[in-house]
């Protein structure tokens, strides 16, 4: 399959008509009346080819001294008896080995060439393989691997193809299933989709054969070693420094939120960035499909479904988390997303006494969020009027915060926006902050500003003042309309 392609030669042999007739010389009718430009055959385009990045120097010939010394490694080494020792001394053991072989295959390397064979082959052991070089880059937002020969990566938003392969599809497919099998989890040709998390809470997706043609599909959304805040949000211009510090204060005053958003557009992280603000001695209780979050707080429960085994037993859904959340004396609850029948749930637990909660979820605008929160409890099964689900929002969500990822890669925050009630069946809604594009610079980047929409008085003015941050929130939106 990833031979050379036999057709070439074939392609090329064939005549070339056009040529031909460009040629022979024009007649003087061709002269006065040229031929029109639709009978013309068309040019042959060359195929746009994709610009590699080189994420590590490595020639054909290394890769095929590094397949050579690695099949020695296997034959010699004794996997039962290296699984017993710890990372460090299996690693120490496995360098040895592959010195000795080197040195008796009589490998031509450098010193830094030697090097960086041992730590490959250390890494396809132990570790993630190809993946750790670009793992240990904190300015690398996804990698996607498509099969053994094709990795892309995202940098400062935009997609990459890297020079970095596996060395076939088995190579990629036994370090998929070591990255699942680490939260109990399984990937095969009978459980061929799953979702997983890296230890630092990474995102992983992995889909193999047969849904995969070409070869396993691996996707991980990477974060930051160092988590970010609302601070960095600003310095990114994310966000404004008034649009953040009223965020702040509805995190601080346990206002309902909800933030909506495309894929990639930063929920995950803006979520991150507000519940920096919940105070210390809060009881937290998150529930995600992998566990992501990172909470700073002491009193943190995380809670993580749970797929079904090879019986189809077993399964725990995030409405099963949901509904159990209310039973562990919750303070706020977090929903790392909302995408199904637990909106019901989520909207049952906020308006029962547990303020502050937040989730986030697909949608492209604040409307279309309610939208969506509408539909996923109707396809509940939940058997009620239109006008009592959009009663229940409004009783429920307070805040809506819109997140957006532009054409440029960059990330905004487009919406700070309010619930406000229901006027006949339609839920009435106001923007307190949006993000207004005015064009772009010369580079491509998109140029715009947040600006208040002069809202002095939001409507959950009164809880600011129960918790005394009312003075803070007026200096706010002054600040903002300045």
């Amino acid at each position: 399959m990833f031979g050379r392609r036999t057709g070439e030669g074939a392609i090329e042999a064939q005549p070339k008509p056009a040529a031909k007739k460009a040629a022979e010389p024009k007649s003087e009718k061709t002269k006065s009346t040229p031929p029109p430009k639709t009978g013309a055959p068309p040019k042959k385009q060359a195929a746009p080819k994709l610009e590699t990045i080189a994420v590590a120097d490595r020639s054909d010939d290394y890769y095929r001294t590094k397949s050579a010394v690695f099949n020695a490694l296997i034959d010699t080494i004794d996997l039962s008896q290296l699984a017993q020792l710890d990372t460090e001394a299996a690693g120490d053991e496995i360098r040895d080995i592959i010195n000795e072989i080197i040195s008796i295959k009589n490998v031509q390397m450098s010193i830094a060439e030697q090097e960086n064979l041992i730590q490959d082959i250390v890494n396809d052991v132990l570790g993630y393989g190809p993946l750790e070089p670009l793992l240990a880059r904190d300015d690398i937002a996804d990698i996607m691997v498509n099969g053994a020969n094709r990795v892309f990566i995202e940098v400062s938003g935009k997609i990459q193809l890297t020079n970095v392969r596996f060395r076939d599809n088995a190579q990629l497919m036994n370090i998929c299933q070591r990255i699942v099998s680490q939260v109990g989890r399984r990937v095969d040709e009978a459980s061929p989709i799953c979702d997983a998390r890296l230890p630092d809470g990474s995102r992983v997706n992995v889909i193999a054969p047969p849904l995969a043609i070409d070869g396993p599909a691996l996707t991980i959304r990477k974060f930051k070693k160092d988590k970010l805040t609302m601070g960095n949000l600003v310095d990114f211009g994310s966000i404004s420094p008034e649009g953040a510090r009223v965020l702040e204060i509805i995190g601080a005053c346990r206002i309902n939120t909800l933030i909506s958003g495309g894929t990639g557009s930063g929920k995950t992280t803006l979520l991150n960035c507000m519940t920096g603000f919940i105070e210390l001695d809060e009881r937290v209780i998150t529930c995600e499909d992998a566990a992501e979050l990172q909470l700073q707080q002491p009193h943190v429960v995380r809670l993580e479904t749970r797929p079904p085994n090879l019986e189809g037993q077993g399964e725990v859904t995030m409405r099963d988390l949901v509904k159990n959340c209310l039973r562990m004396r919750p303070e706020r609850i977090i929903v790392g997303e909302v995408r199904g029948p637990e909106a019901f749930d989520l909207l049952q637990a906020m308006n029962t006494g547990h303020d502050g909660s937040m989730g986030t979820l697909h949608a492209n605008s604040p409307r279309e969020a309610l939208q969506r929160i509408e539909s996923m409890i109707t396809m509940g099964g939940y058997n009620l009027p239109s006008k009592t689900i959009r009663e229940m929002i409004v009783g429920s969500i307070d805040i809506i915060v819109q997140a957006a990822r532009l054409r440029d890669g960059s990330r905004r925050i487009t919406h700070i926006t309010e619930v406000l009630g229901t006027e006949g069946e339609t839920i009435i809604t106001q923007d307190l902050f949006v993000y207004d594009m005015s064009g772009e610079d010369a580079a491509g980047k998109i140029i715009g500003r947040h600006k208040s929409t002069g809202i002095a008085r939001p409507a959950f003015w009164d809880r600011a003042r129960y918790y005394g941050r009312d003075q803070d929130l007026a200096e706010a939106l002054d600040a903002a309309q300045g």
